[in-house]
Protein backbone atom coordinates (compact mmCIF):
# COMPACT_ATOMS: atom_id res chain seq x y z
CA UNK A 1 0.00 0.00 0.00
CA UNK A 2 1.18 3.70 -1.08
CA UNK A 3 1.38 5.39 2.23
CA UNK A 4 1.38 9.44 1.65
CA UNK A 5 0.81 11.98 4.46
CA UNK A 6 -2.01 14.07 2.34
CA UNK A 7 -3.67 12.89 -1.24
CA UNK A 8 -5.27 16.38 -2.22
CA UNK A 9 -8.39 16.31 -4.90
CA UNK A 10 -8.99 19.53 -6.85
CA UNK A 11 -9.14 21.22 -9.85
CA UNK A 12 -6.04 20.60 -12.13
CA UNK A 13 -5.89 24.00 -13.11
CA UNK A 14 -2.76 26.41 -15.17
CA UNK A 15 -2.53 29.69 -13.04
CA UNK A 16 -2.28 32.45 -15.37
CA UNK A 17 -0.94 35.45 -12.64
CA UNK A 18 -1.01 39.08 -13.89
CA UNK A 19 -0.71 42.58 -12.17
CA UNK A 20 -3.47 44.89 -13.43
CA UNK A 21 -4.98 48.04 -11.62
CA UNK A 22 -8.10 48.66 -10.26
CA UNK A 23 -9.76 50.16 -13.22
CA UNK A 24 -8.98 46.62 -15.52
CA UNK A 25 -11.41 44.84 -13.10
CA UNK A 26 -13.88 47.17 -13.56
CA UNK A 27 -13.47 47.54 -17.07
CA UNK A 28 -13.88 44.32 -17.97
CA UNK A 29 -16.67 43.44 -14.89
CA UNK A 30 -14.67 40.98 -12.67
CA UNK A 31 -15.66 40.71 -9.63
CA UNK A 32 -12.49 41.64 -7.07
CA UNK A 33 -11.23 38.82 -4.64
CA UNK A 34 -13.68 36.27 -5.66
CA UNK A 35 -13.54 33.30 -8.23
CA UNK A 36 -15.28 33.78 -11.36
CA UNK A 37 -16.43 30.85 -13.55
CA UNK A 38 -15.91 31.66 -16.98
CA UNK A 39 -16.12 29.57 -20.56
CA UNK A 40 -13.81 29.42 -23.16
CA UNK A 41 -14.32 32.47 -25.03
CA UNK A 42 -14.14 34.75 -22.28
CA UNK A 43 -11.35 33.29 -21.04
CA UNK A 44 -9.48 34.07 -24.31
CA UNK A 45 -10.93 37.53 -24.24
CA UNK A 46 -9.25 38.26 -21.07
CA UNK A 47 -5.49 36.07 -21.83
CA UNK A 48 -5.50 38.67 -25.12
CA UNK A 49 -6.19 41.74 -22.71
CA UNK A 50 -3.69 40.86 -19.54
CA UNK A 51 -0.27 41.84 -19.62
CA UNK A 52 3.14 40.16 -18.72
CA UNK A 53 1.71 36.72 -17.42
CA UNK A 54 3.38 33.66 -15.61
CA UNK A 55 2.15 30.44 -15.61
CA UNK A 56 2.07 27.57 -12.77
CA UNK A 57 0.36 24.54 -11.73
CA UNK A 58 -2.15 25.59 -10.06
CA UNK A 59 -5.80 25.23 -8.33
CA UNK A 60 -6.25 24.84 -4.84
CA UNK A 61 -5.53 21.50 -3.60
CA UNK A 62 -3.07 21.49 -6.28
CA UNK A 63 -1.32 24.04 -3.91
CA UNK A 64 -1.83 22.28 -1.09
CA UNK A 65 -0.19 19.21 -2.30
CA UNK A 66 3.33 21.15 -3.32
CA UNK A 67 2.79 22.61 0.37
CA UNK A 68 2.23 19.71 1.82
CA UNK A 69 5.59 18.23 -0.61
CA UNK A 70 7.87 21.72 -0.31
CA UNK A 71 7.74 20.61 4.17
CA UNK A 72 9.42 17.19 3.33
CA UNK A 73 5.84 15.67 3.35
CA UNK A 74 4.39 12.60 1.39
CA UNK A 75 1.68 14.19 -1.27
CA UNK A 76 -0.60 13.22 -3.75
CA UNK A 77 -3.17 14.55 -5.86
CA UNK A 78 -6.10 13.62 -7.97
CA UNK A 79 -7.25 15.78 -10.78
CA UNK A 80 -7.99 15.97 -14.82
CA UNK A 81 -6.17 17.75 -17.22
CA UNK A 82 -5.81 17.17 -21.36
CA UNK A 83 -3.20 16.20 -23.50
CA UNK A 84 -2.42 19.39 -24.82
CA UNK A 85 0.30 22.13 -23.65
CA UNK A 86 -1.24 23.59 -21.07
CA UNK A 87 -1.95 19.69 -19.58
CA UNK A 88 1.82 18.86 -19.81
CA UNK A 89 2.65 22.32 -18.57
CA UNK A 90 0.53 21.12 -15.20
CA UNK A 91 1.58 17.27 -15.18
CA UNK A 92 5.37 18.29 -15.42
CA UNK A 93 5.38 21.30 -12.88
CA UNK A 94 3.15 19.58 -10.19
CA UNK A 95 5.48 16.29 -10.23
CA UNK A 96 8.71 18.78 -10.74
CA UNK A 97 7.29 19.68 -6.76
CA UNK A 98 7.13 16.50 -5.51
CA UNK A 99 3.75 15.53 -5.76
CA UNK A 100 2.47 11.73 -6.81
CA UNK A 101 -0.02 12.65 -9.91
CA UNK A 102 -1.25 9.80 -12.17
CA UNK A 103 -4.67 10.99 -13.11
CA UNK A 104 -4.59 9.67 -16.53
CA UNK A 105 -5.81 12.44 -19.02
CA UNK A 106 -7.93 12.86 -21.40
CA UNK A 107 -7.68 12.61 -25.24
CA UNK A 108 -7.66 16.62 -25.70
CA UNK A 109 -11.05 17.78 -25.80
CA UNK A 110 -12.69 19.98 -23.16
CA UNK A 111 -8.92 21.26 -23.13
CA UNK A 112 -6.94 21.75 -19.41
CA UNK A 113 -8.59 24.02 -17.11
CA UNK A 114 -6.47 27.49 -16.89
CA UNK A 115 -7.07 30.69 -14.42
CA UNK A 116 -6.37 33.74 -15.33
CA UNK A 117 -5.52 35.64 -12.29
CA UNK A 118 -5.32 39.62 -12.12
CA UNK A 119 -3.42 40.96 -9.01
CA UNK A 120 -4.35 44.66 -7.92
CA UNK A 121 -2.08 46.47 -6.07
CA UNK A 122 -3.15 45.85 -2.75
CA UNK A 123 -2.37 41.80 -3.08
CA UNK A 124 -5.63 40.67 -3.56
CA UNK A 125 -5.81 38.03 -6.51
CA UNK A 126 -9.43 37.65 -8.91
CA UNK A 127 -9.80 34.38 -10.25
CA UNK A 128 -11.20 33.93 -13.53
CA UNK A 129 -11.46 29.61 -14.26
CA UNK A 130 -12.17 27.97 -17.13
CA UNK A 131 -12.83 24.58 -15.75
CA UNK A 132 -12.30 22.96 -19.18
CA UNK A 133 -11.29 18.95 -18.30
CA UNK A 134 -11.58 19.53 -14.56
CA UNK A 135 -15.27 18.98 -15.03
CA UNK A 136 -14.30 15.09 -16.21
CA UNK A 137 -12.76 14.38 -13.12
CA UNK A 138 -14.97 10.55 -11.82
CA UNK A 139 -14.94 7.85 -9.52
CA UNK A 140 -12.75 5.81 -12.60
CA UNK A 141 -9.91 8.49 -11.62
CA UNK A 142 -10.09 7.30 -8.19
CA UNK A 143 -6.40 5.17 -7.64
CA UNK A 144 -7.58 3.05 -4.20
CA UNK A 145 -3.60 2.40 -3.36
CA UNK A 146 -3.37 6.14 -2.55
CA UNK A 147 -7.30 6.65 -1.23
CA UNK A 148 -6.07 3.83 1.42
CA UNK A 149 -2.56 4.95 2.00
CA UNK A 150 -2.96 8.27 3.03
CA UNK A 151 -3.40 9.83 6.43
CA UNK A 152 -5.85 12.49 5.38
CA UNK A 153 -7.80 12.78 2.21
CA UNK A 154 -8.35 16.80 1.85
CA UNK A 155 -10.44 18.50 -0.92
CA UNK A 156 -11.53 21.60 -2.07
CA UNK A 157 -14.90 22.82 -1.77
CA UNK A 158 -14.75 24.02 -5.83
CA UNK A 159 -14.80 20.56 -6.67
CA UNK A 160 -18.50 20.70 -5.41
CA UNK A 161 -19.60 21.97 -9.05
CA UNK A 162 -18.18 19.64 -11.62
CA UNK A 163 -21.18 16.81 -10.92
CA UNK A 164 -18.93 13.55 -11.41
CA UNK A 165 -15.94 15.25 -8.94
CA UNK A 166 -18.76 14.58 -6.05
CA UNK A 167 -18.94 10.52 -6.24
CA UNK A 168 -14.98 10.90 -6.94
CA UNK A 169 -14.76 12.55 -3.65
CA UNK A 170 -17.52 10.40 -2.11
CA UNK A 171 -16.04 7.08 -2.94
CA UNK A 172 -12.18 8.16 -2.44
CA UNK A 173 -14.06 8.87 1.09
CA UNK A 174 -15.36 5.80 1.41
CA UNK A 175 -12.53 3.63 0.92
CA UNK A 176 -10.43 6.14 3.50
CA UNK A 177 -12.42 5.66 6.10
CA UNK A 178 -12.79 1.65 5.74
CA UNK A 179 -8.67 2.11 6.05
CA UNK A 180 -9.60 3.80 9.28
CA UNK A 181 -7.83 6.98 7.41
CA UNK A 182 -9.56 10.83 7.61
CA UNK A 183 -11.16 13.01 5.46
CA UNK A 184 -10.69 16.77 5.46
CA UNK A 185 -12.25 19.90 3.04
CA UNK A 186 -11.77 23.21 1.90
CA UNK A 187 -14.87 25.85 2.14
CA UNK A 188 -12.81 27.78 -0.99
CA UNK A 189 -15.19 30.42 -1.14
CA UNK A 190 -18.35 32.61 0.21
CA UNK A 191 -19.48 31.81 -3.02
CA UNK A 192 -19.32 27.81 -3.45
CA UNK A 193 -20.70 27.77 0.39
CA UNK A 194 -23.86 29.63 -0.90
CA UNK A 195 -24.22 26.88 -3.61
CA UNK A 196 -23.86 23.80 -1.60
CA UNK A 197 -24.28 25.14 2.05
CA UNK A 198 -26.57 21.94 2.84
CA UNK A 199 -24.60 19.53 1.15
CA UNK A 200 -21.47 21.27 3.08
CA UNK A 201 -22.94 21.10 6.10
CA UNK A 202 -24.34 17.13 5.36
CA UNK A 203 -20.82 16.24 4.39
CA UNK A 204 -19.71 17.40 8.52
CA UNK A 205 -22.21 16.35 10.53
CA UNK A 206 -22.42 12.87 8.37
CA UNK A 207 -19.36 11.97 9.57
CA UNK A 208 -18.40 11.97 5.66
CA UNK A 209 -16.13 15.10 6.65
CA UNK A 210 -13.87 14.90 9.62
CA UNK A 211 -11.95 18.06 9.57
CA UNK A 212 -12.65 21.90 7.99
CA UNK A 213 -10.89 24.51 6.82
CA UNK A 214 -12.34 27.90 6.48
CA UNK A 215 -11.61 31.79 6.68
CA UNK A 216 -14.11 33.61 8.53
CA UNK A 217 -16.33 35.16 5.96
CA UNK A 218 -17.11 31.66 4.60
CA UNK A 219 -17.50 30.22 8.06
CA UNK A 220 -19.97 32.70 8.24
CA UNK A 221 -22.08 32.54 5.32
CA UNK A 222 -22.09 28.53 6.10
CA UNK A 223 -24.17 29.67 9.25
CA UNK A 224 -25.74 32.27 7.53
CA UNK A 225 -24.66 34.67 10.58
CA UNK A 226 -23.66 37.77 11.29
CA UNK A 227 -21.36 36.63 13.98
CA UNK A 228 -17.83 35.20 13.75
CA UNK A 229 -18.02 33.61 17.82
CA UNK A 230 -21.53 31.89 16.77
CA UNK A 231 -19.96 30.80 13.42
CA UNK A 232 -17.28 29.24 15.51
CA UNK A 233 -19.52 27.40 18.20
CA UNK A 234 -21.56 26.05 15.24
CA UNK A 235 -18.61 24.61 13.49
CA UNK A 236 -16.95 22.80 16.93
CA UNK A 237 -20.15 20.89 17.41
CA UNK A 238 -20.28 19.97 13.42
CA UNK A 239 -17.19 18.83 12.64
CA UNK A 240 -14.24 16.83 14.50
CA UNK A 241 -11.45 19.21 13.73
CA UNK A 242 -12.24 22.93 12.64
CA UNK A 243 -9.88 25.88 11.84
CA UNK A 244 -10.73 29.07 10.62
CA UNK A 245 -8.27 31.50 9.07
CA UNK A 246 -8.40 35.29 9.73
CA UNK A 247 -6.06 36.57 7.28
CA UNK A 248 -3.66 39.42 9.57
CA UNK A 249 -5.46 38.23 12.58
CA UNK A 250 -4.05 34.77 12.96
CA UNK A 251 -6.29 31.52 12.76
CA UNK A 252 -8.11 29.48 15.40
CA UNK A 253 -8.09 26.11 15.21
CA UNK A 254 -10.93 23.57 17.39
CA UNK A 255 -11.52 19.75 18.48
CA UNK A 256 -14.08 18.80 20.71
CA UNK A 257 -13.40 21.07 24.17
CA UNK A 258 -9.51 22.42 22.87
CA UNK A 259 -9.53 25.81 21.35
CA UNK A 260 -5.98 27.16 20.10
CA UNK A 261 -5.68 30.89 18.67
CA UNK A 262 -2.48 31.75 17.30
CA UNK A 263 -1.25 34.62 15.73
CA UNK A 264 -0.73 35.70 11.69
CA UNK A 265 3.13 35.37 10.87
CA UNK A 266 4.21 39.06 10.21
CA UNK A 267 4.80 40.16 6.69
CA UNK A 268 6.65 43.68 5.52
CA UNK A 269 4.92 43.61 2.29
CA UNK A 270 2.09 41.73 1.04
CA UNK A 271 2.38 40.77 -2.58
CA UNK A 272 -0.11 38.44 -3.82
CA UNK A 273 -2.74 36.72 -1.79
CA UNK A 274 -2.85 33.58 -4.55
CA UNK A 275 -2.57 30.34 -2.52
CA UNK A 276 -2.60 31.64 1.05
CA UNK A 277 -5.44 29.59 2.18
CA UNK A 278 -3.91 26.27 0.35
CA UNK A 279 -0.64 26.84 1.88
CA UNK A 280 -2.06 27.33 5.59
CA UNK A 281 -3.83 24.16 4.98
CA UNK A 282 -0.14 22.24 3.70
CA UNK A 283 1.09 23.99 6.85
CA UNK A 284 -1.40 22.75 8.96
CA UNK A 285 -1.77 19.18 7.59
CA UNK A 286 1.86 18.49 7.80
CA UNK A 287 2.35 19.13 11.33
CA UNK A 288 -1.17 17.01 11.89
CA UNK A 289 0.41 13.92 9.93
CA UNK A 290 3.35 14.47 11.96
CA UNK A 291 1.70 14.53 15.44
CA UNK A 292 1.76 17.63 16.40
CA UNK A 293 -0.29 19.84 18.21
CA UNK A 294 -3.07 21.96 17.02
CA UNK A 295 -0.83 24.69 18.13
CA UNK A 296 2.29 24.00 15.80
CA UNK A 297 -0.50 23.25 13.14
CA UNK A 298 -1.58 26.27 13.23
CA UNK A 299 2.10 27.84 13.44
CA UNK A 300 2.96 25.85 10.28
CA UNK A 301 -0.19 27.03 8.93
CA UNK A 302 1.03 30.49 9.53
CA UNK A 303 4.19 30.34 8.44
CA UNK A 304 3.82 28.87 5.16
CA UNK A 305 0.77 31.32 4.36
CA UNK A 306 2.89 33.92 4.95
CA UNK A 307 6.03 33.38 2.56
CA UNK A 308 3.31 32.60 -0.41
CA UNK A 309 2.12 36.43 0.11
CA UNK A 310 4.99 37.57 -0.24
CA UNK A 311 5.61 36.72 -3.95
CA UNK A 312 3.74 35.99 -6.93
CA UNK A 313 2.57 33.01 -7.73
CA UNK A 314 1.52 29.97 -5.31
CA UNK A 315 5.13 28.57 -6.19
CA UNK A 316 7.55 29.22 -3.26
CA UNK A 317 10.80 30.32 -4.60
CA UNK A 318 12.82 29.53 -1.21
CA UNK A 319 12.30 26.63 0.62
CA UNK A 320 9.48 26.22 2.80
CA UNK A 321 10.80 23.22 4.84
CA UNK A 322 14.19 25.19 5.82
CA UNK A 323 11.71 28.30 6.69
CA UNK A 324 10.05 25.55 9.17
CA UNK A 325 13.09 23.95 10.52
CA UNK A 326 14.62 27.79 11.25
CA UNK A 327 11.61 28.47 13.18
CA UNK A 328 11.49 25.44 15.03
CA UNK A 329 8.61 24.01 13.92
CA UNK A 330 9.83 20.72 12.08
CA UNK A 331 13.16 18.74 13.39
Amino acid sequence: MSEFDVLCIGNAIVDIIARCDERFLVDNGIIKGAMNLIDVDRSALLYERMGPAIETSGGSAGNTAAGVAGLGGRAAFFGKVSSDQLGEIYTHDIRAQGVAFDTRPLSGHPPTARSMIFVTPDGERSMNTYLGACLELGPEDVEEDKARGAKVTYFEGYLWDPPRAKEAIRRTAEIAHAAGREVAMSLSDPFCVDRYRDEFLELMRSGTVNIVFANEHEAMSLYQTASLETAIAALRGDCRLAVVTRSEHGSIAMRGGEQVAVAAEPVDEVVDTTGAGDLYAAGFLYGYTHGRSLGDCARLGSLAAAQVIRQIGPRLQTSLEDKARQAGLIG
